[in-house]
């Protein structure tokens, strides 16, 4: 059986925060190396939509399929670009 979209998209946001930490990412360490695209910016944005989605679900709303989707998107493309900053 598939699970729902919010166990979806809560397992999705397990995997981001276990692969992207959040809490140990300073200013001087995401921006002391290379600079192709701002990884800072990239950051705060998945932050916070980690976050609403977050606390979205947890309040009882349903995400669709297409909200689990754009956001594993998003974030596998800001996981390449923190790569080829070095952040990561």
């Amino acid at each position: 059986m598939k699970p729902k979209t919010s166990q979806a998209m809560l397992s999705l946001i397990g995997q981001i925060r276990s692969h992207i930490p959040f809490d140990e990412m300073n200013e001087a360490r995401v921006c002391g190396g290379l600079c192709m695209g701002c990884p800072k910016k990239l950051l705060e944005y998945l932050e916070q939509e980690v976050e609403w989605w977050e606390g979205s679900v947890n309040a009882g709303d349903e995400p669709s399929l297409g909200d689990v989707e754009k956001l594993a998107r998003s974030s596998k493309k800001i996981y390449k670009v923190l790569q080829k900053n070095q952040v990561l």
